[in-house]
């Protein structure tokens, strides 16, 4: 990755480490993620993906080192920031709103973006909400579900919702928390499916324990163990990596 200059980099991590009181859950970690790209960041259980994720994704700030975005130190910007710099997250656990049909919950991830301390202001007042809902709906494959409840969902609908949510601030870069969590193999497809979609317009960066099936969509792959970067390169690069075969060998890939 130090082959790539500034203009080329999206996101950035400088020896980011996480301290939980004596555990330290993350040593040292430099990486830089490439524009217009798909990464994916994979380990075995315990590995400390999803508290990189929460490192990129400002849910807390890093005991040691910095995160750039954009060439911009962001490590201590408030989460709710970011949003507006143009980072957008879907996590691990499903958050939308289970009362609400599904149009109803993309149009409310959009006006909170328009009126951020008045999320509830009457529609009517708030032009096109309607119509930019709609077609993040068909952008996730969710127009023919509009007028469902969110709880009625199957798991993976669920989920898609999730992301479209999340594509309600136009993101210059989308951060998905094991988009396939749960999913049966086919609604992991049709989320892959989608996550290459929506990467042809914005740079993805996924956490998945799905070794086999992340290495079919991701330009780039990083691999944690124990908290530290083992590994960091194409899929083809990482597959022949020593390290990487010792530490999945006798692991069943999924």
């Amino acid at each position: 990755m130090s082959t790539l200059d500034n203009s080329q980099v999206i996101l950035r991590t400088h020896g980011v480490s996480k301290m939980f009181g004596k555990f330290r859950a993350l040593s040292n970690i430099s990486a830089a993620f490439p524009r217009g790209a798909i990464t994916s960041i994979i380990g075995p259980n315990g590995a400390g993906k999803s508290t990189y994720f929460n490192l990129l994704s400002g849910a807390f700030p890093p005991s040691e080192g910095k995160v750039e975005f954009e060439g911009r130190d962001v490590t201590n910007v408030a989460q709710h920031e970011f949003a507006h710099m143009g980072i957008a997250k879907s996590f691990q656990i499903t958050n939308v709103f289970p009362q609400l049909t599904t149009r109803e919950n993309v149009r409310v991830a959009l006006q909170a973006l328009v009126s951020r301390y008045d999320i509830w202001r009457p529609r009517a007042r708030l032009p096109g909400l309607a119509e930019k809902a709609d077609a993040l709906l068909s952008q996730v494959g969710l127009w023919h579900c509009r007028d469902r409840v969110a709880k009625t969902l199957a798991h993976g609908e669920q989920r898609a919702l999730e992301i479209g949510m999340a594509l309600a601030s136009n993101p210059r870069l989308l951060l998905l928390d094991e988009p396939t969590a749960g999913m049966s193999p086919e609604e992991t497809r049709v989320m892959m499916d989608l996550i290459v979609k929506l990467a042809k317009e914005r740079t993805v960066i996924l956490v998945e324990h799905k070794m086999k099936l992340v290495m079919g969509i991701s330009d780039r792959v990083l691999v944690l163990h124990h908290g530290e970067l083992l590994a960091d390169g194409t899929p083809t690069e990482v597959r022949q990596d020593q390290q990487v075969k010792r530490v999945y060998l006798g692991q069943r890939e999924h």
